[in-house]
């Protein structure tokens, strides 16, 4: 039996409301489990680094309490979501095993610098699923910061070597000006991807759409057998089709090759 690992990234704006407060879509978090579930029965070789992002939790907390003051609220409204999002998986039995970056990770100017990963790597030896999420952290030159799920994949990858990276979302993938999908994206098309590109249109302190893209491109170009889809996940069988069927995958794929 091969093992193969992936990164699974459920993002804020699927798993909540990002237009209205502290709202989480608990239904769509709970389909998500199952489709993992499946996806974990079909192939027992399959591991997963699952994240999710903060939603409308932590990026609105973040607008009202700025850091380096709104540190713990901050960390308790992103808490709040990963805590509903343990629950439900758990609920699925999906076995989920919560760490919280803030209790592992330090920071320099908004890059991480350590991160305690023991508790991470037994998760995964153990056949668990390790659940990490975006969070704020304790930061050397400013106090804190704050990192998203992608800011931790990118870090982990070149550590634990993932064949994929799968980040869902809202939209169907990368999108040109007329609303049309960019099925590919490398660095010799990304020029003229780029000027599509935008931040999130909610509440959004991480970059949103222009960011995922330029860190899953500049990981891919440093671990060139690494491929990354940004595609939704809004539609159901979308995830279990990626996690079984690579070649499958809708959306936006980011990858060296042409």
């Amino acid at each position: 039996m091969s093992i193969e690992l992936v990164f699974v990234k459920l993002g804020g704006s699927l798993i909540t409301n990002k237009r209205r407060e502290a709202t989480p879509r608990p239904q769509v978090i709970r389909r998500l489990a199952q489709e993992i579930k499946f996806a974990l029965a079909s192939n027992p070789g399959l591991r997963i680094v699952l994240g999710h992002g903060s939603g409308s939790f932590g990026h609105w907390a973040a607008k009202r309490h700025p850091l380096p003051a709104g540190f713990v609220q901050i960390g308790a409204a992103a808490a709040r979501l990963n805590r509903l999002v343990t629950d439900i998986f758990l609920a699925e039995g999906v076995p989920v095993l919560s760490l919280p970056p803030s209790a592992a990770v330090l920071a320099g100017a908004g890059r991480i610098s350590t991160w305690q990963l023991a508790p991470l790597q037994s998760a995964l030896r153990d056949k668990l699923i390790p659940l990490i999420f975006g969070d704020v952290v304790f930061d050397s030159e400013c106090g804190g910061a704050i990192l998203s799920t992608e800011d931790l994949f990118v870090h982990l990858a070149p550590i634990l070597q993932p064949e994929r990276i799968l980040l869902l979302g809202n939209a169907p993938g990368v999108l040109d000006d007329q609303h049309r999908l960019i099925p590919t994206i490398t660095p010799a098309n990304y020029p003229t991807v780029a000027q599509f590109l935008r931040g999130s249109g909610c509440v959004d302190v991480t970059g949103g759409m222009a960011d995922k893209v330029e860190q899953m491109l500049t990981l891919v170009q440093r671990l060139p057998d690494l491929r990354a889809w940004i595609f939704t996940g809004r539609e159901p069988g979308n995830l279990t089709r990626a996690l079984l069927e690579p070649e499958s995958t809708p959306g936006t794929l980011i990858q060296v090759k042409a």
